[in-house]
C-alpha cells in the first residue's frame, strides 16, 4: 500500500543507530552513534522544531498566518524554517554573526529572515534580540527553545524510545552535547525510567565550561555551549560533564568521517570524543555507549573543520 506523508515534518525521527567498528575497535566498551542527520533538514533539531510548532498550534498560540521568532545557533533555526515553509508561517531568526555561512544560506533557502547579532554576545544576545522582535511583531510567537518543555518532550517521546528499542535495552551510557539541554534531559529521563543505573554524560566546550563550574567564554563548537545554564536542562540528571576542546572535536569529527564514513559537524566530534573516552575506561568492559551525531558536516565547509582540505 502506498504511504504518502502529509508534509515533510512526518519524515522526522526513526534515525539509525550505527556501531563504530574502527574507532572503538580496541576499547573495552562498544560505541554506537544515533545518526541524526538522517532527519529531513539534517540535524537533531528537526525533532524540536516540529515539536515546538506542534505544541504552539495545539495551544492556539500559533495561528494561520502567524510568525515564528527564535534566537538560534543555526540548527534549530533551520528546523523552524523548514516547518514554517511546510505550514505557511513567516519565520524570523536571530543568530550570532559567528555562525557558519552554510547555516545562513540554508535558512534563507527555506525562506526565513535572518537578523545577525554580535558574536561576542553569544546566544544570550541573539535571544534578547528575538524577544524584542516578538514584542514588536503582531501575531508572533517566540519559540524559546532553551525554556520550552516541548523540546524535552520531543526527546522523551522520540529519541529516547528509539535508542531503547534499537539497543533492546542494552544501552549503558548515553552521551550528548548540551546546547539547549533538551536532548540529554529528555532522553536521559526516558532511559532512567527504563534502566535506573544508565550513566548520562553531558558534553560542553572546554572554552566555556560553565556546567563544570568554570567561566563562560567565546568558543567555536557550534551547537553546544550557550554560555548560560538553559532553563530546561535538568542539572541533577547527568552523572558527569566532559569539556571538549576545539582541537579534539575537529580531529574526532574528521576521523569519524575517514574511518567510519560518518560525516558529522564539530559538536559531533566533541560528543564522540567523550563517548570514546567513556569506552576506554576499564569499567566500560562489555558496556554499550550511545552518542549523538547532531548534524551533517557539509554545513561546516567554511569553518575550521575543513580548512586543511578546502581548495
Amino acid at each position: 500500500m502506498a504511504r504518502i506523508l502529509d508534509d515533510i515534518t512526518q519524515a522526522i525521527g526513526g534515525t539509525p543507530l550505527v556501531r563504530l567498528n574502527r574507532l572503538a575497535k580496541d576499547l573495552p566498551g562498544d560505541v554506537a552513534v544515533k545518526v541524526e542527520f538522517y532527519n529531513p533538514a539534517n540535524s537533531v533539531k528537526d525533532r524540536i522544531g516540529t515539536a515546538i510548532v506542534d505544541a504552539a498550534e495545539a495551544s492556539g498560540e500559533l495561528t494561520p498566518g502567524g510568525t515564528i521568532v527564535e534566537g538560534t545557533s543555526g540548527n534549530t533555526g533551520i528546523a523552524l524554517a523548514m516547518v514554517g515553509a511546510a505550514r505557511g508561517y513567516r519565520v524570523i531568526l536571530t543568530m550570532p554573526e559567528t555562525m557558519s555561512t552554510e547555516r545562513r544560506v540554508m535558512l534563507k533557502a527555506f525562506g526565513a529572515e535572518i537578523v545577525l547579532t554580535p558574536g561576542a554576545d553569544g546566544m544570550r544576545g541573539a535571544l534578547e534580540r528575538a524577544q524584542q522582535i516578538v514584542a514588536g511583531t503582531p501575531n508572533s510567537i517566540w519559540a524559546r527553545q532553551f525554556a520550552n518543555q516541548a523540546n524535552v518532550q520531543a526527546h522523551y517521546t522520540g529519541t529516547g524510545p528509539e535508542i531503547w528499542d534499537a539497543t533492546e535495552g542494552a544501552v549503558d551510557v548515553f552521551v550528548a552535547g548540551v546546547g539547549t539541554g533538551g536532548t540529554i534531559t529528555g532522553v536521559g529521563r526516558y532511559l532512567r525510567e527504563q534502566k535506573p543505573d544508565v550513566r548520562l554524560v553531558a558534553v560542553e566546550p572546554a572554552d566555556s565550561p560553565i556546567l563544570s563550574g568554570g567561566q563562560a567564554g567565546p568558543h567555536k563548537i557550534q551547537g553546544i555551549g550557550a554560555n548560560f545554564v538553559p532553563e530546561i536542562l535538568d542539572t541533577e540528571l547527568y552523572d558527569d560533564v566532559y569539556a571538549a576542546s576545539l582541537e579534539e572535536s575537529i580531529e574526532t569529527s574528521r576521523t569519524l568521517a575517514t574511518q567510519e564514513g560518518i560525516l558529522g559537524g564539530i559538536s559531533t566530534g566533541a560528543i564522540v570524543s567523550a563517548a570514546l573516552k567513556e569506552a576506554a575506561k576499564p569499567e566500560s568492559e562489555g558496556k554499550l555507549i550511545v552518542a549523538v551525531v547532531c548534524d551533517f558536516g557539509e554545513r561546516y565547509i567554511s569553518t575550521a573543520l575543513f580548512e586543511d582540505i578546502r581548495g
